[in-house]
């Protein structure tokens, strides 16, 4: 009897394990185990890894880990190294976010975004007939804001590192006095860009070369003005900066340029720690960007959007294109809303709640049908309320101790405004232009701003740069972000989406070609392959004008196996820097 009981005990006990890993298989969020993440990328550690658009900042990272720093230390240093080593946006003559998880309780950010210079008026950009000059708002000197790198950087490294000023920006200062070789790509890209650099004798002297001759891989890249100017940094910290000899400078240039940037607004500039958005995403805690920055909103309000729509079946073409179009048309609409609700939160009343509610994303995901919502038709669902370059650069940072850093930075075109400050040896940005400088005109990157983003003086300019955080049962699980203007936040959307529900290594997941839509222009966007031919056929069906553009973003991230403490990482195909480890 004993031994029938026994058995039956052992039947019941095989029962109830079946019906529980079938639960945990046929999960409808698909999410509720970390097991389902494919743990797999083309670089690994268990220390500590940093994945950047340089090679030589990713070494000067885990340099900064390997002697004992933490996240932080390593992100400033990776910060500065870029500004010596990726000059097309690593910078400290231009701005960024940065948000970081801290001593396993602390999730924050840092606004070190530009400002509008105080002598800044809201036509400064329009001619004498009210048409809008784009020329003078993203290139050269008036269409520049005030830094903001330097002071958030330091801001960060004083509050939340460990190490000295000396340390984490020694490296980047050897790397500017005593050169590094350039790569490939980055003497491309010098040679480009030759006849904008030729504009401005400060620049000239620095980024072309005697006789028109061009840069080649392999030579040394010296810069001993941008040497002295990271050692009055060391020396005096922010006062190195935006006080004293690089202040004068940074006047001096301005004065003899017409432009519009002071001592005072230099020595009067402050980052702000501000509050990060979130919401939980199948199990998942998403932490992003807030206002300034239209990235966190946007990317949150896009998973919102699609949370409850199941995974498609990736070998059906019909239960693909359906999902893309659902994908396609919540872009469309999360765009719409960036264009009037957001801006500088200090200037405007930002309706942030209202945005990421996930009732109201049920609104907006109710609106979408079997075919397209022209984009004439589609409104900012907020209703009317009452107003109270692409080139940027990511970097992902995160130590053994579990501490994340995520952080995007830019002088907004390649180059910024092209102006390199005479004696100082960096370059400035063109900030200014993503302002809404004429109300309804679209920016170098197409998008359209209303007055929420209209230009003030002290006021910080839009952007669309998402460095983001996500938790798995308050452990780490991934850090991410990319370049790319416009296209940044759908960048890094779809990455998590492959990631976190396609079940995608993440090598494969960030190379994979991606598709963009922001409600103007009316086209869709798509790298090469980003659909294959049946499902094009469908969506094209569906009323969607496919614009097929080059590859765009750059998405550094790093994947966190907490359990096993094992981090993968992955830099972009479409750079050329490198996920390290150690």
């Amino acid at each position: 009897m004993l031994r029938k009981n026994l058995g039956i005990l052992v039947v019941l006990g095989l029962v109830v394990l079946f019906l529980y890993y079938a639960s945990y298989f046929y999960d409808p969020t698909h999410d509720k185990k970390n097991a389902y993440i494919n743990y797999t990328s083309d670089a690994a550690g268990m220390e500590g890894m940093v994945v950047s658009a340089s090679s030589y900042a990713s070494k000067v990272g885990i340099d900064i880990l390997k002697k004992g720093g933490n996240a932080i230390d390593a992100s400033v240093a990776v910060g500065f190294a870029l500004a010596v080593t990726y000059p097309q946006a690593g910078n400290i003559g231009g701005g960024g976010f940065m948000v970081l998880r801290v001593h396993d309780s602390i999730i924050t950010s840092i606004d070190y975004r530009e400002k509008a210079p105080s002598a800044s008026t809201r036509n400064m950009y329009l001619d004498s007939s009210g048409k809008f000059d784009p020329d003078l708002s993203q290139f050269g000197h008036l269409s520049s804001g005030v830094p903001g790198s330097v002071a958030g950087m330091l801001y960060a490294l004083e509050k939340y590192g460990t190490m000295s000023r000396d340390e984490v920006m020694q490296p980047a200062i050897d790397l500017a006095e005593n050169g590094f070789e350039i790569e490939p790509k980055f003497a491309e890209s010098l040679n480009a860009n030759f006849d904008d650099f030729s504009e401005f004798p400060s620049t000239k002297k620095i980024f072309t070369k005697k006789n028109s001759l061009n840069f080649f891989a392999g030579e040394k890249f010296v810069q001993k003005d941008l040497a002295s100017t990271l050692r009055r940094i060391r020396d005096d910290g922010r006062d190195g900066f935006y006080k004293g000899v690089t202040a004068d400078m940074i006047e001096n240039e301005m004065v003899s340029n017409d432009g519009i940037i002071t001592k005072e607004d230099l020595a009067n500039y402050q980052p702000v720690e501000r509050n990060v958005i979130s919401t939980n995403y199948k199990g998942y805690d998403v932490y992003s960007m807030a206002p300034p920055s239209s990235g966190g909103i946007a990317l949150i309000n896009l998973l919102n959007m699609i949370e409850h729509d199941p995974v498609p079946d990736t070998n059906n073409s019909i239960d693909m294109a359906n999902y893309y179009h659902t994908v396609i048309e919540s872009m469309k609409r999360v765009y719409a809303d960036r264009s009037e609700y957001l801006g500088d939160p200090d200037f405007y009343k930002i309706p942030q709640q209202e945005l990421i509610d996930k009732s109201y994303s049920k609104e907006r995901r109710r609106e979408i049908t079997d075919s397209i919502t022209p984009s004439s038709e589609i409104k900012p669902g907020l209703g009317v309320i009452h107003k109270e370059s692409d080139q940027t650069t990511h970097y992902s940072v995160i130590d053994k101790y579990g501490n994340m850093v995520s952080v995007t930075t830019t002088l907004n075109n390649t180059y910024g405004s092209c102006v390199v400050v005479n004696g100082a040896g960096f370059l400035l940005n063109d900030e200014m232009d993503d302002f809404a400088s004429k109300p309804g005109e679209p920016n170098m990157f197409g998008l359209i701003g209303s007055d929420a983003n209209s230009i003030q003086p002290n006021k910080r300019m839009l952007s669309s740069m998402t460095p983001t955080l996500i938790l798995k049962d308050g452990k780490p699980l991934m850090i991410l972000g990319s370049p790319g203007g416009g296209k940044i936040i759908t960048s890094v959307f779809l990455t998590i989406l492959n990631v976190l529900d396609f079940k995608l290594p993440l090598h494969i997941a960030i190379d994979k070609p991606r598709f963009h839509h922001q409600w103007l222009p009316v086209y869709l966007q798509t790298e090469q392959g980003a659909f294959d031919t049946a499902v094009t056929n469908i969506l094209q069906q569906k009323g969607h004008r496919i614009n097929e553009i080059g590859d765009y973003g750059n998405v550094c991230a790093i994947l966190i196996d907490w359990n096993r403490h094992i981090f993968y990482g992955h830099a972009d195909r479409r750079g050329y820097g490198i996920a390290l480890s150690y």
